[in-house]
């Protein structure tokens, strides 16, 4: 399995005991660190990743799974091409992007005058307007798709996924939003989801 941007490992330690090796890449080298220092006898190799060719077989990979971390490599395409590259024949991709509908600007932006990032609706902006101060892409379901079948996937499906409120300081109401709107994981609504999640194949 290859975990793209596996962070500081915790994610990838859920799949250990499904796979005989983890390929745990990311483009932070102190997450890495992390990662080894707690990884005790678990089966999961970290690499730093700048961007160009992944230090992986061809067709020797069985899963690929890469959770909001498209949004912030240098070339998207170049890293999907890799994802793709590595796969095996039917291997399957699990991938998830901030979706742009979402109300809240997931990543922040640097917006003159305004202290705080997180402006309601400025992702809804045009893209050209979105692009040039946020600090991380956004995604419509459409864009996502596209360019995976670009990549040569084929997508198997794809889901909304709701906001987790973790952000939210006021437990009762944190509480409270959780157990109602956002009580499904997914959602037909694209404005109550924070990411769009894909399951490809090769």
């Amino acid at each position: 399995m290859l975990d793209f941007g596996c962070g500081n490992g915790a994610q990838s330690f859920s799949f250990a005991a499904d796979f005989d090796r983890i390929v745990g890449v990311d483009l932070t080298l102190s997450s890495l660190q992390q990662l080894m220092s707690w990884r005790g006898e678990a089966p999961i190799y970290p690499v730093l990743y700048e961007g160009g060719p992944l230090p992986i077989a061809d067709a020797s990979v069985d899963r690929v799974t890469s959770f909001e971390v498209l949004e912030h490599v240098r070339d998207e395409r170049q890293a999907l091409a890799e994802m793709h590259r590595v796969l095996r024949p039917g291997g399957q991709l699990v991938i998830s992007v901030p979706n742009r509908w979402w109300i809240f600007e997931t990543h922040g932006a640097d917006l003159p005058m305004l202290p705080w990032n997180r402006v309601p609706f400025f992702s809804w902006l045009p893209k050209s307007i979105h692009d040039r101060y946020a600090r991380a892409r956004i995604y419509r379901r459409r864009e996502i798709l596209a360019l995976l079948q670009a990549t040569g996937f084929t997508i198997s499906d794809s889901v909304y996924v709701t906001a987790p409120m973790d952000v939210l300081p006021w437990q009762p109401l944190r509480t409270l939003l959780r157990s109602t709107i956002f009580a499904p994981d997914t959602t037909a609504l694209p404005f109550l989801a924070t990411a769009v999640l894909v399951v490809a194949k090769k």
